[in-house]
């Protein structure tokens, strides 16, 4: 058993994505959700959900800067639009952690196309 499996969350976290890999997802919708955090009180954040997942991730500001450089900055327009999402670490309180960052796939097309079955079997392998 993996012990992160035995404390759940509701949002993605690097943890869930292997490293080395990215997922290609489609943008499903954006919400403000009262987001609890070890270091204080719950906050409004901005979650983005995507297309057949079922965790959000909770939008940091160089994430969200990401998505909005490329897409503009009204996320309704985001919608079904495609990003890549990634493990990697950076830096915090001056330590390395893990993080999770975004990025627009190359020539991102303005719909996602049809996803081919080994498509499916990659993200389904990787469930979040």
């Amino acid at each position: 058993m993996k012990i992160t499996s035995a404390f759940p969350s509701r949002y993605l976290k690097a943890a869930d994505i292997p490293t080395g890999r990215s997922i290609a997802v489609g943008i499903r919708k954006v919400v403000m959700e009262g987001v609890e955090s070890d270091h204080g009180p719950a906050e409004d954040k901005p979650v983005v959900y995507f297309e057949d997942k079922q965790k959000g991730l909770v939008l940091n500001r160089t994430n969200a800067s990401v998505i909005s450089e490329s897409y503009g900055d009204e996320t309704d327009v985001w919608i079904g639009k495609p990003l890549e999402i990634y493990a990697t670490q950076t830096e915090f309180r001056g330590q390395m952690v893990p993080c999770l960052r975004l990025r627009i796939p190359a020539a991102a097309p303005a719909v996602l196309p049809a996803a081919t079955p080994q498509d499916v079997a990659d993200a389904d392998a990787i469930p979040f």
